[in-house]
Order: structure tokens, then C-alpha cells, then sequence
């Protein structure tokens, strides 16, 4: 069971680098513990129908616990999108968040192949179409304009340098 917790860390962490590379405010860390979270009570859901076998008076396995991963992600996704004049900021960020919680929820139920393959793709997909957007539209989407590089451009990080 170990070993799922260890792909989850490393495969939350690969999606986690490209959102920290990309000075978004969810990291690195943020995705390592949603996927390990959500592997977590993965493994705990397989665990509980091994001890308890009947839960809730039902014969066979309980999804209230991963399905209540999906729910709980969405209340962290929702507090990574902000508006900001006209603008909707922090979607592709909480969409990642999601994704890395089935990718948590993969590798809790040992399903390590599914678990790569969707890594390598919301890889491809945050890292290689920022490059199709920045080709096909005129205003470049990292520019370094969100919450991050608000942060780094203001008076207190220019006082503390």
C-alpha cells in the first residue's frame, strides 16, 4: 500500500511541478498532498471493505469515500479561481487539482498504467497547448500577470528584498 502512496507523491508532484514552473499559486506541494490524500482514502476504502466486509447493511464494496473525494476537491478548486476585473482566473489550476485527485484515487486502487498515462497527458496538456495558445492568440497567457506575479511585484516583496 505503500508503493500507492509513493506513485501518487511522485505523479501529484510531476503535474504539481509544471503548475509551480508556471508561478500559479497551487504548486508543487499543493498537488503532491491532493494526490496522496485522495490515494489515501482510496486505500482506506479498500481496507475498510477487507475488516468490514457489510457497511451500511450492503454486501460489497463502499464508493462514499472516493466519492466524497470528488466532492471535497471541489471546494478546494473553487478557491483557486478569482475574478479579477473582467477576468476569470485559477480554471486551469483547480481543473489540475482535479485531475491529480483521480490520479491520487488511481494509484490508491493500484491502477498504476491509468495513473501514468493520465499524468503524461495533463502533462502534455499544461506544459505543450500554453505553447498552441500563446501561437493561436495575440495575448500570451503566462505573462506572470496573476495572483504570483502580483505577490512578487509588490511593495512588501520590494521592501523585503
Amino acid at each position: 500500500m505503500i508503493s500507492r502512496l509513493l506513485a501518487a507523491a511522485l505523479l501529484g508532484g510531476i503535474v504539481g511541478f509544471e503548475r509551480e514552473r508556471s508561478g500559479k499559486v497551487a504548486g508543487l506541494r499543493t498537488h503532491t498532498l491532493v494526490s496522496v490524500g485522495a490515494a489515501l482514502l482510496s486505500i482506506i476504502s479498500i481496507r475498510l471493505f477487507q475488516v468490514f466486509p457489510s457497511i451500511n447493511g450492503t454486501v460489497g464494496y463502499d464508493y462514499h469515500l472516493v466519492a466524497n473525494i470528488v466532492v471535497g476537491i471541489g471546494f478546494i478548486g473553487a478557491g483557486t479561481i478569482l475574478r479579477r476585473d473582467n477576468r476569470i482566473e485559477g480554471t486551469t489550476t483547480a481543473a489540475s487539482l482535479w485531475v491529480v485527485s483521480a490520479i491520487g484515487i488511481a494509484s490508491g486502487f493500484g491502477f498504476y498504467q491509468e495513473a501514468i498515462a493520465t499524468t503524461v497527458v495533463v502533462y502534455v496538456v499544461l506544459a505543450g497547448l500554453w505553447l498552441v495558445e500563446k501561437y493561436l492568440t495575440k495575448d500570451i497567457r503566462y505573462k506572470g500577470e496573476g495572483i504570483f506575479g502580483e505577490l512578487k511585484n509588490s511593495e512588501f516583496h520590494k521592501d523585503n528584498s
